[in-house]
């Protein structure tokens, strides 16, 4: 059985996120994407968990559905898995740390006992991601305390200010930061700015499954990344379970976002439109050519520093993964369009309508079958995706990059 799933999401009450983001909505979106598994995200909100527990039931085992689907659409309907992110800021070896951490939850009664003791160290109700004073290695105590079958992932591992390996504020090792808990933490996000064959560069995280999600604030950004299983039956375990056995048979691959599109990709200075690539910023000491202040090192500097092997390399038994573009950007760039104006909302729609989902149109259905519908202009748009063959402008500093297709 093939199954996508977006593991780490938002609800309305996370900073900046859409406040349409409840179950109902995620859900819609969910079905609209093509994902069969989506994430609660923001598990550590007393008000999220309220609204969880009010609008879901259970469904196969660690799996929740809408309670409120009728029993003609429950079988297909997405299936929820409980998860949040919780961001640990503190002092350790010097420096001052500030990681996010995403986790997995198996039950809503296992999730209670993490939250009793979060409670007591952060403000909850402020933010779906939660900011606590206590160690990732501390929060780590306190899941798996509550449940071995807990998981935990470091989340977008690279990112600057908030990655376990970032530049700003992270760590140099993933044993650095959890300490004697390492051998319990199997998974890695890689976040947009970063995709697997960067990771591949670091022989120390190949004992890691690498992972990706979108990271969604709003529904359009569903499966932006995503990770596609084949498993035998539909689980909570099933999939924690192919995620850490890393076998490509039974985890096929993830969906990147190009990573030069993310927005630490590149060392830069926003203030100043500075971005330059790892060698460029090196040979002006990290400094910006403007203001002479020191530059956000970015993902692809820090994975260079950190790295013991080539550009290239690929692991033996590695998890593969493709690119790809979210079908509203393909369509704005095919008609010169903004992605939901009438024109575009119209044309997403009916490729929806034809295709059944989003992820049929751009992973699955044949470029014949797509120029019969799509046209020829917005066919080749979605295959250059699928074969790479675009320009990118890299994102830095917290600056989106720019991918375009006819360039």
């Amino acid at each position: 059985m093939r199954v996508v799933a977006d593991l780490h999401i938002h609800s309305k009450y996370a900073m900046a996120t859409s406040k349409f983001m409840v179950p109902e909505y995620i859900a819609k979106w969910a079905f609209i994407k093509g994902i069969n598994v989506i994430a609660t995200g923001d598990c550590t909100h007393p008000l999220w968990v309220r609204e969880l527990k009010n609008k879901l039931e259970p469904a196969e085992e660690g799996l929740f559905r809408l309670s409120l689907d009728s029993a003609r659409d429950k079988k297909d309907s997405p299936r929820f898995i409980i998860t949040g992110e919780v961001s640990s800021i503190y002092n350790q070896g010097g420096h001052c740390r500030r990681i996010h951490t995403l986790f997995f939850v198996p039950s809503f009664e296992v999730l209670d006992k993490i939250n009793a003791k979060i409670a007591k160290v952060g403000k909850v109700y402020s933010d779906g991601r939660p900011i606590i004073g206590m160690s990732a290695k501390g929060l780590a105590e306190i899941i798996f305390d509550a449940s071995e079958d807990c998981v935990i992932v470091p989340a977008h591992i690279w990112t600057p200010w908030f990655g376990l390996l970032g530049s700003k504020s992270g760590f140099d090792s993933i044993e650095e930061c959890f300490g004697e808990l390492s051998p319990k933490i199997f998974a890695l996000e890689t976040g947009l700015s970063s995709d697997p064959p960067m990771n591949w560069r670091l022989s120390a995280l190949d004992k890691y499954a690498l992972i990706s999600n979108s990271d969604a604030h709003s529904g359009m950004n569903l499966m932006r990344e995503a990770n596609i299983f084949d498993l035998k039956q539909l689980t909570y375990k099933s999939i924690t379970n192919a995620i850490k056995a890393k076998d490509p048979r039974e985890f096929l691959y993830t969906i990147e976002y190009f990573p030069q599109e993310g927005m630490y990709h590149w060392d830069g200075h926003r203030e100043h439109d500075v971005c330059m690539s790892p060698e460029e910023s090196e040979k002006l000491n990290n400094i910006c050519p403007v203001c002479s202040k020191m530059m956000t090192i970015g993902v692809d500097h820090r994975v260079c520093d950190l790295a013991d092997r080539e550009i290239g390399v690929v692991p033996k038994g590695k998890v593969p993964c493709k690119h790809l573009m979210p079908l509203d950007e393909v369509i704005m760039q095919s008609f010169g369009v903004k992605s939901f104006s009438k024109k575009g909302e119209k044309i997403y729609y009916e490729l929806i309508e034809e295709f059944g989902n989003e992820f049929n149109v751009l992973m699955e259905t044949e470029k014949a079958k797509l120029e019969s519908i799509c046209g020829e202009r917005l066919t080749e748009a979605i295959i250059w995706v699928r074969e790479e063959k675009l320009t990118i402008r890299p994102g830095y500093d917290g600056v989106y990059g720019e991918v375009k297709i006819f360039e």
